[in-house]
Formats: structure tokens, C-alpha cells, sequence
């Protein structure tokens, strides 16, 4: 089926079911615009064709998709032409996803982060399997957790979703599951034998109940206690202090790790998921435009990338460089209204 996408993504029927697999196995799968027009499309045409009743989104090699395709936005904004209509696409694709009438399946058998998760969490049925691992790592480039951040994080029980957007740490299927962030969890070698089912009978709680694996939380009761106490505290400024009050191994290697993220991009972060929390889809994804047009006319975004992805291992270079420099004032301006420029849903 051709809903365009070239060779990165790729659009099969199947019984009942509409298959959606990207095809940029090279890239670890990561989106493009392209990618990103073409599966809107498919969910718009399958949405009203009746011998469609579920649509199932995998992927090739050992990514799911670690995001967006990052470097293109960045040569794209040095040159001057920020790319702001990919991100208005992918965000109309992300609200288009959580709107969704019919199961939406994802089966994530590797990383999958940013993009990635844009594409897969905000649909009925996250299915994961012990090979995946989740991250929202924006922070550490510059940049913020977007692609609907704002309204994923900050339903995870114990603060769980503020600890990932400050520090861009990983986690697995185990996490994934009992903080909610995953429905299902299943092994590896389960995943053609679930979609095969999934196409014969376009039913999917009955089929994921019977493939379910239960999957163990990785991180001990105790660590998520202490998450819970540092990052449920009202500001930024009280989570840093509260891990500088606490001498244990997590909580010193968790301040470290933060206090290398860009200290602006921290600040809108911590604003942004405490606002998702009372906000709806469609307002998250237009306060998230708003974030995203101010930090592609900022600088961290751009110094993160040349230090992670251009000059690899270097030290970025943030301004203002620390967390005590940073005005209040200037975080309000990335939350200010665009006007005629919002996002349009």
C-alpha cells in the first residue's frame, strides 16, 4: 500500500489488521518528514475502511526508533531554515495517534526514544519486550521532552515521569510496565506469533493476555521511594537541594548526572511536565510548539548537538551554564503564545 514514505516506511494489510513498519533499520529508524506525512496518511485511510480493525507499528533491526532525525534538523537550523513545519507535522501525528478510534499496537523490541516514542506511546497498546529500553534524553542535548512529553510523564505514580525528563536516563520493560508507561509486556520470540494472532482475529486484549510475560521493575523499591521524595518537591531549585541533602550512591549520581543537562532546557522541562499534568493532549502538544520555535531560534539546542553528535564526547558548552543563572523571565518566553503561529489541530 502506497501512502508514500519511500524506503523508510512501509504499509502492508494483513486480515485485520493495517501493518505500519519503519524501514530505516541504518538510522535506527529514526523519522523523518517523509515518515512522518506518510503515516498520518494511513491512519487517516484507515481509519474509515471498515476491513480495518486494528493497526499494528513495528520496526526493523534492533531499534524501534531512537527519535527524529536530529542532524537534519540541526545543518537545517544553522543554514537559517529551521525546521518548523517536520515538528508541526509530527505533532499533529502524535495528537492524530492519542485521538486514535481504533487499537493502536505498538510492538517495541528495541530503543525507542524521543520520535520514537511520539509514535508508540500515545496509542491504546504499548507492547514491549526485554529487549527494549525507554528514554526521553532531550535535556542532555539542549532541547526539551517533546513529541507530547507533557502529557505522558507526568501521569507516572511517583514523580517517576519528572526523574526521566531531568535526567534522560534509560529504562527497561520492567520500569516501562509498572510505572505505566507500557501495557503489556511480552518475550521477544513471542512478537510473530502476536502479530500473526493479531491479524487472524483483529482482537487484541484477548491475543496480548495470552502472550503476556510478567516483567520484574528494575529499580529497587527503595530507589523509587527516594524519586518519589526528591522529585515531587514544588521547584527545580528544591529537587536539586533535596539530592544535595541526601548522601546515598543514587542520589549523588543522579544530581551529576542533571547537573550536566543544559540548565535551560532543565528549567523548561520541570515547567513543562508540572503543567502537563492539568493540561489535555491538544494543549500539551500546542505549549510544546510554543517551547520547540524558542529553542530552535535559542543556542543549547545546537551546542548539544555538535558536542554529542558532531564533536562526539565533547563537553557542551551551556549558557547560561548554570542553574542559578538562569532567569525566570527568559523560561516564560518560550510558554508565551506564538499568536498566528500556533499549531493548528
Amino acid at each position: 500500500m502506497d501512502f508514500g514514505g519511500d524506503d523508510e516506511i512501509r504499509f502492508e494489510r494483513s486480515g485485520a489488521a493495517g501493518i505500519v513498519t519503519l524501514t530505516r533499520p541504518q538510522a535506527l529508524n529514526a523519522l523523518t518528514h517523509k515518515m512522518v506525512l506518510a503515516l498520518s496518511r494511513a491512519l487517516t485511510a484507515w481509519q474509515v475502511d471498515p476491513n480495518v480493525a486494528i493497526v499494528v507499528v513495528k520496526a526493523e533491526g534492533r531499534a524501534f526508533c531512537a527519535g527524529g532525525d536530529i542532524l537534519q534538523v540541526y545543518h537545517a537550523g544553522l543554514a537559517g531554515n529551521a525546521p518548523v513545519d517536520f515538528f508541526a507535522d509530527e505533532y499533529r501525528l502524535n495528537t492524530q495517534i492519542q485521538r486514535y478510534p481504533k487499537p493502536y499496537i505498538s510492538l517495541i523490541d528495541g530503543i525507542v526514544m524521543g520520535g520514537g516514542v511520539g509514535i508508540s506511546f500515545h496509542g491504546s497498546h504499548r507492547v514491549m519486550t526485554e529487549n527494549a529500553q525507554f528514554a526521553m534524553p532531550e535535556v542532555g542535548i539542549g532541547f526539551f521532552p517533546d513529541v507530547g512529553g507533557s502529557h505522558l510523564l507526568p501521569d507516572l505514580g511517583g514523580h517517576f515521569g519528572m526523574y526521566l525528563a531531568l535526567t534522560g536516563n534509560r529504562i527497561r520493560y520492567g520500569d516501562a510496565l509498572w510505572s505505566g508507561l507500557a501495557t503489556h509486556t511480552i518475550s521477544a520470540d513471542g512478537q510473530i506469533g502476536l502479530l500473526e494472532r493479531l491479524c487472524e482475529t483483529g482482537e487484541p486484549e484477548a491475543m496480548l493476555r495470552n502472550f503476556f510475560r510478567p516483567a520484574k521493575r528494575e529499580t529497587e523499591r527503595e530507589t523509587l521511594e527516594a524519586i518519589a521524595r526528591h522529585f515531587s518537591a514544588p521547584t527545580l531549585s528544591d529537587i536539586i537541594a533535596s539530592l544535595e541533602t541526601d548522601s546515598s550512591e543514587f542520589a549523588q549520581k543522579t544530581l551529576a548526572t542533571i547537573l550536566q543537562r543544559s540548565p535551560t532546557s532543565l528549567s523548561v522541562a520541570f515547567r513543562q511536565v508540572r503543567a502537563g499534568l492539568t493540561m489535555s493532549m491538544e494543549d500539551c502538544m500546542r505549549m510544546e510548539f510554543r517551547i520547540l520555535n524558542r529553542m530552535l531560534a535559542g543556542r543549547d539546542f545546537y551546542e548539544g548537538i555538535r558536542a554529542v553528535l558532531i564533536d562526539k564526547g565533547s563537553v557542551p558548552q551551556w549558557r547560561p551554564a548554570r542553574l542559578e543563572d538562569v532567569d525566570p523571565l527568559d523560561i516564560d518566553r518560550y510558554f508565551e503564545t506564538l499568536g498566528d503561529r500556533e499549531l493548528a489541530l
